[in-house]
């Protein structure tokens, strides 16, 4: 059987030196041939308990060993030729394949923003399990290498802010190498490729008068009518991931300190987003004709199958990983997607970041009008709460006393330390982050802090009570 690229693939799972696999088919339809409807075969330990969690054969979503083809380790796939590097030895064809690989790598990325596990998504890259190996291709190694930075913040993110309860597969990383030797670089191995894709554009606009200046600029493929084309789709592909990722690390500032520089970012990430739209017309043409059929389905641009992707040997290596097969989301999808995304961050460095509880819900109440994903409402999330603040500024207590219009003599230490406020204070920070959670958790969560906020109710009689008393006492 062939695998993607033409390469092909083992068909049996090979045997080790203690190890030797036997082909049980005959038992197994034998003893199926005696069973009727209803009846199992078991061992006189079985129970259902234990059948809850038991692995079933030849069902696709539990049994990962069902396919027959498939690697079974990353070196037997790189043996094989399913991640060559160079990509191909044909320059063109290196470069067509290596903006594909960019284009599946964003779509896997949209995929697990979705909710689904980075082993079945991002890191079924076979060149991001082994990111040494594509040190000598730039355009591969420097866009690998941001890709597992930005997936490195994006996970730490969202776990610090927990708000994946729904997708609680979102930061499992199943032992995946996130974090690796260099990736502090990661930006300056971009900029160089960009430059570097930069000079050569600017070579392709030069007059044929003046080309004598720029020879000494190396060509990106061989074809002189694709040249253009192809640094224009490579730039808007570098300039997206460094932009989003200068976005991701702003947003994490403490106090909004980096919302306005973030917002620039933004902005940016979908002029970007929009130049890659526009290179879809050049890539199909430059792809061949034959590779092109049900393209809408595609999760490239140029509607090619990518090189250097096996979804499902993570799953063969790591046992926590989810077998079942999931589909990665399409190219229009995927760019739909990232335009909702970069919409919801830039609302939320729009943020007027004023102490003021109405305002604070209003805003909340608003930004989850348009549903927005996870990666979102985490950074939302982080933006309020900080180091039990907000804003990572205001105190709560000081937020409650504005929201109540008491007067200066309340806001003592005496006000902090009051039970009421205290508790007061514990479920404003759990409401806010209930409302940056998605909407089906949202209703349960409030289902069940309505019985919180009942018992507080009571509490406002025996305060009020009690400031009153001071304020007599200070006259």
């Amino acid at each position: 059987m062939d695998g993607k690229g033409g390469v092909a693939m083992p068909r049996s799972i090979p045997c080790g030196e203690e190890t030797a696999w036997v082909d049980a088919s005959p038992l197994i339809a034998s003893a199926c041939s005696d069973l009727h409807e209803g009846e199992l075969i078991h061992g006189e330990n079985f129970n259902l308990f234990a059948a809850m969690s038991a692995l079933e054969i030849m069902d696709p979503k539990m049994d990962s060993g069902m396919e027959g083809s498939g690697y079974h380790s990353v070196e037997e796939a790189i043996e094989n030729g399913a991640a060559p590097v160079p990509i191909s030895t044909d320059r063109t064809v290196d470069v067509q394949r290596c903006i594909d690989i960019m284009d599946h790598l964003l779509a896997c990325e949209a995929t697990w923003h979705k909710g689904h596990s980075l082993a079945q998504t991002v890191f079924s890259c076979i060149y991001l399990l082994r990111i040494e190996r594509i040190s000598s291709h730039s355009l591969l190694n420097s866009y690998c290498r941001i890709m597992r930075a930005t997936c490195s913040v994006i996970v730490a993110a969202v776990s610090d802010a927990r708000t994946h309860e729904e997708e609680d597969l979102f930061t499992i990383a199943y032992g995946l190498p996130l974090k690796g030797e260099g990736d502090e670089k990661c930006l300056s191995f971009l900029n160089d490729v960009e430059e570097k894709v930069s000079r050569q554009l600017r070579a392709c606009r030069t007059p044929a008068s003046k080309k004598k200046t720029s020879d000494d600029i190396d060509s990106l493929q061989t074809n002189p009518d694709l040249e253009e084309g192809f640094c224009r789709a490579l730039l808007c592909r570098l300039r997206f991931r460094k932009h989003f990722y200068h976005a991701l690390i702003c947003m994490r500032k403490a106090q909004g300190r980096g919302l306005d520089l973030a917002k620039k970012h933004v902005a940016s990430c979908l002029s970007e987003l929009a130049s890659m739209s526009r290179s879809v017309e050049f890539l199909r043409s430059s792809a061949c004709a034959s590779c092109v059929v049900g393209i809408e389905c595609q999760t490239t641009a140029s509607g090619q199958q990518p090189f250097g992707f096996d979804a499902s040997l993570n799953s063969r290596l790591s046992a926590p990983t989810p077998p079942r097969v999931i589909q990665i989301l399409s190219w229009k999808k995927t760019i739909e997607y990232f335009e909702k995304l970069l919409g919801d961050l830039d609302a939320i460095c729009s943020s007027p970041l004023e102490p003021l509880l109405e305002n604070v819900l209003r805003f909340l109440a608003q930004f989850q009008k348009s549903r927005p994903d996870l990666v979102a409402r985490a950074h939302l999330q982080l933006l309020l709460i900080h180091e039990g603040k907000l804003y990572g500024k205001d105190p709560f207590h000081e937020v409650i006393a504005r929201a109540l219009q008491l007067p200066e003599v309340a806001k003592d230490q005496a006000f902090q330390g009051n039970e009421f406020v205290l508790q007061l204070v514990q479920l404003l920070m759990k409401l806010i982050k209930i409302l940056c959670t998605n909407i089906a958790w949202q209703r349960r969560k409030l289902g069940k802090t309505l019985q919180d906020w009942g018992v507080i109710l009571i509490q406002p009689i025996i305060f009020s009570k009690e400031l009153n008393v001071k304020l007599m006492a200070t006259k």
